[in-house]
């Protein structure tokens, strides 16, 4: 991955709207976590804002190739990944009295992380940087 957006071919302007809208859209999801009765990484994982977006990066992946939006998208869709998979770890562990403790610091840093993840990769972008 390029640091130095003038090492890569530009983006279309499309597209940089497109991956502020995703992160947008995630940061949507983070937020109703917060206010609303969902947890933050649940409503990341499982409202149709973050949902979409992953959807949207997913679809629109390949015309980034490339350039330094592509470092953007994978970095969205390996925070949502990472993200359901050690949730579902911390709902395996749930189920073992012993595991209750380390599923609730699971859950704490895991919410953390995904609010650092989506700040520190839109803030990037803001800056037309390529995340590493």
């Amino acid at each position: 991955m390029h640091e130095n957006p003038l090492d890569t071919p530009a983006p279309d302007t499309s597209l940089i709207t497109l991956t502020h809208i995703i992160y947008a859209l995630h940061a949507f999801a983070i937020i109703t976590g917060i206010v609303g009765s969902a947890t933050i990484v649940g409503s990341f994982l499982g409202s149709l804002p973050s949902i979409l977006a992953v959807i949207l990066n997913y679809a629109k992946r390949s015309e980034t190739r490339g350039s330094w939006l592509e470092s953007h998208f994978d970095w969205q869709i390996r925070t949502f990944w990472f993200a359901l998979l050690w949730l579902l770890l911390a709902v395996v562990l749930a189920f073992t009295v012993i595991g209750l403790p380390l599923t609730i610091a699971i859950l704490i840093g895991l919410t953390v992380w995904v609010v650092y993840r989506i700040c520190r990769g839109w803030l990037a972008l803001n800056d037309q940087r390529s995340i590493p």
